[in-house]
């Protein structure tokens, strides 16, 4: 690794002129990468729920719809807005009364359901459907142009004007959270490194990695709009250790060959190359095991991650180098006192009250867990969103004049007779929580003979073979009241077609639910079981897997712990993804410690003065790592308006000061305790002498203990 290098060192304009070079095709990848607002797309295709999307966008040409209530306006009027609407791109129709009749009929001769769903006492309501998906841009443009159409008095509602609503929020804030990392974390490096310069440089080799890693996404198509928000801040954060154990690396090197820069930094690109490649693979095995997720947004946040940790690593090993070795002068000119303290006591004492940290662990230990599995998450996507958006206020306004929070749309075989669908609907809605189902049956009354609906409505609601019922609850996506109502309603259609499908924003959700809690299992299983066998073959250790796993496991606990005990509750991706993301930042800080433990030991170091010296060489390096995370988190966990990126971030920035507190202090401890065990069932942890000898003296007592058998 030193000839490599010190070809970097060599070529080093070479490799800023190419880094700068690729940075513009990594623009234009990102450019042109599409974001997807909606992470209900993320579930599998092979669920019903997702099979019937597929049916309404084939069959009935419609993918998604909204409620477009309209407050104050006359029949004739609303009657024109309707036209207009419907004359918007990818609106495929719109139903409103006037569909069945004409307005000129008076409300007496009207079916009494038909008045009674599109009416209330402050005006109209008329369902608008789509002919593309809830999250497409045709359909988040058409919301868009429905909003420029019909004025204030206007509300739209429904899951596309909240990813409509989504997509502005999250554009506009994103360059903030960028902004708000970058400044935070300059801040605190400037402050805990040498120099002022040194900051700098680690964020701008930091940031065309991120460029990379943003702009190679075009290559996938699309991703999720958190991963977009979180990547940049996500991989500052982690990568971030690499920077600084170059930079540590280099300094120590200085020294080593006296002040030669050249050889220094090429002998800091080996060592650095050879401690980071360990910790990078248990990121990078801590990211992809979200892709073992059956909900497809963790594979989307895993590979973007993953493959930011890899581009993480290769700017540390040559484009920072190149910038530190072209910025000499400058680092120089701007060196000053670090403001951190000496920690050297610091180590003294942890290394002699061990037993103090040790009781700690174990007296926080089982409320750790108890928090942890009995920490609350909601489902409901807009509960958390500001209540001035747009569509948070439609949906309020929806549910105070229409009693309405959600729609189910019911797909059923369009040869059940007439009779069945009848006798079906009046089932539906007597089940607890339905105000109403609407189909093909509803639109016949006294004044409409049902051979006189129009085609235009029949064609709406029925197909050569399914029909479309519309049925609405009183109860809002995610809760508890309408996963029953969805079982009951599911129970009822069976007896009636096996074949049915209950589709829509409740009956999708119900499914998240159901699979989220699956994968959660499945991803700590997995991210555990992976770490664990890297790290054993990393250290060739039976004992160091359990207890570096086991600590790091610990802080997750306990961040994870901690809403409970508060009363918070989190979005459902916190609890999938946090503990992956915290399980590979603080494996790095486990495994730089227990590198220089190793290191120690090996070189005949006794347990107290090996950990202590391991602790004093890398303490600071986590200290310094675990701050600019927490700058870079912390700060837009506190700006953000989407409780969805706001929890993550403030629960990665807490998870980071809990990982060092653990690192810095449990960890150690548990060296102390366990030294006897670690040497015994480790490799290397032995000077070479005295392995040799420890290994003949274990064939003399076999041999011993054979010759004594054979007597």
């Amino acid at each position: 690794m030193v000839k490599l290098g010190k070809k970097i060192v060599k070529y080093r304009v070479a490799i800023l002129i190419a880094g700068i070079l690729l940075l513009i095709p990594s623009v234009l990848g990102y450019i042109n990468t599409r974001i997807n607002y909606d992470v209900l797309t993320y579930l599998p295709e092979n669920i019903e729920t997702m099979q019937g999307q597929d049916i309404m966008v084939n069959d009935f040409g419609t993918g998604a719809f909204s409620m477009l209530i309209v407050d104050g306006m006359e029949d004739k009027d609303v009657s024109k807005l309707k036209e207009q609407v419907e004359e918007i791109d990818h609106v495929s129709k719109v139903l409103w009364y006037d569909s069945v009749a004409d307005i000129s009929m008076p409300q007496s001769m009207l079916p009494d359901k038909i008045y009674e769903v599109f009416n209330s006492d402050t005006g109209t309501m008329m369902a608008v459907f789509f002919d593309e998906s809830t999250s497409a841009d045709g359909t988040m443009d058409a919301i868009t142009e429905i909003r420029k159409l019909a004025g204030k008095q206007c509300f739209i509602s429904g899951m596309s004007a909240i990813v409509t609503d989504t997509k502005e929020l999250a554009e506009s804030e994103t360059p903030v959270y960028v902004l708000i990392a970058v400044l935070l974390s300059t801040i605190v490096l400037g402050i805990t490194m040498e120099s002022l310069v040194v900051p700098i440089l680690f964020l701008l080799s930091i940031g065309m990695a991120i460029v990379y890693n943003l702009g190679s996404n075009y290559f996938f198509g699309e991703i999720s709009y958190i991963t977009k928000a979180l990547a940049a801040v996500l991989q500052l954060g982690v990568t971030m250790d690499y920077s600084i154990f170059l930079m540590h690396s280099y300094e120590e090197q200085q020294i080593r060959f006296n002040g030669d820069k050249e050889r220094a930094m090429a002998h800091a690109i080996s060592q650095t190359f050879s401690s980071v490649v360990g910790s990078s693979v248990t990121t990078i095995a801590g990211f992809f095991s979200l892709c073992f997720m059956s909900f497809t947004l963790g594979k989307d946040i895993g590979i973007v991650m993953a493959k930011g940790v890899v581009f993480g690593v290769l700017a540390c090993v040559t484009i920072l180098p190149s910038m530190i070795l072209c910025c000499d002068k400058l680092i120089e000119k701007t060196r000053h006192k670090p403001w951190l303290p000496n920690i050297n006591r610091l180590s003294d004492r942890v290394t002699k009250h061990y037993l103090v940290f040790v009781v700690i662990f174990l007296v926080l230990l089982f409320p750790a867990i108890y928090g942890n599995n009995h920490t609350s998450v909601y489902y409901n996507l807009d509960e958390t969103l500001p209540k001035n958006l747009p569509s948070v206020m439609a949906n309020e306004k929806l549910k105070e004049d229409y009693d309405m929070n959600s729609t189910h749309i019911l797909l059923v075989d369009s040869s059940m007779p007439s009779s069945d669908v009848s006798k079906m609907m009046k089932e539906i809605e007597k089940v607890d929580g339905v105000k109403w189902a609407l189909g093909i049956e509803s639109l016949a009354g006294p004044g409409i003979p049902s051979e006189m609906i129009p085609s235009e409505a029949t064609s709406m609601l029925k197909t050569d073979d399914y029909q479309m019922i519309m049925i609405n609850s009183i109860y809002k996506v995610a809760s508890d009241e309408v996963n029953a109502q969805v079982d009951a309603i599911n129970k009822i259609t069976d007896k009636y077609d096996e074949g049915a499908l209950l589709v829509g924003e409740g009956p999708l959700t119900k499914d998240l639910i159901d699979i989220t809690d699956h994968d959660f299992k499945m991803v700590s299983i997995v991210s555990i079981g992976v770490i664990f066998m890297i790290i054993l073959i990393l250290f060739r250790s039976v004992s160091l897997p359990v207890i570096l796993v086991g600590v790091i496991e610990f802080a997750i606990f306990v961040n994870m712990g901690i809403p409970f005990y508060t009363g918070t509750t989190l979005p459902f991706v916190a609890s999938i993804v946090i503990g992956t993301i915290q399980l590979g930042a603080t494996v790095d800080y486990a495994i730089l410690m227990t590198t220089r433990y190793k290191r120690e030991r090996s070189r005949g170091a006794g347990k107290y003065d090996a950990i202590t010296t391991a602790h004093k060489a890398s303490a600071q390096s986590i200290i310094v790592s675990a701050l600019s995370f927490f700058a870079a988190t912390f700060g837009v966990g506190m700006y953000s308006n989407i409780d969805m990126i706001s929890s993550l971030c403030i629960l990665m920035a807490r998870g980071a000061i809990i990982s060092m507190i653990v690192v810095v202090f449990i960890l150690p401890s548990m060296f102390m305790v366990f030294d006897k065990v670690i040497v015994k069932t480790s490799s290397g942890f032995l000077p070479k002498k005295a392995a040799d000898n420890s290994k003949k003296n274990n064939r003399n007592s076999d041999n011993a203990l054979t010759n004594g058998a054979q007597v």
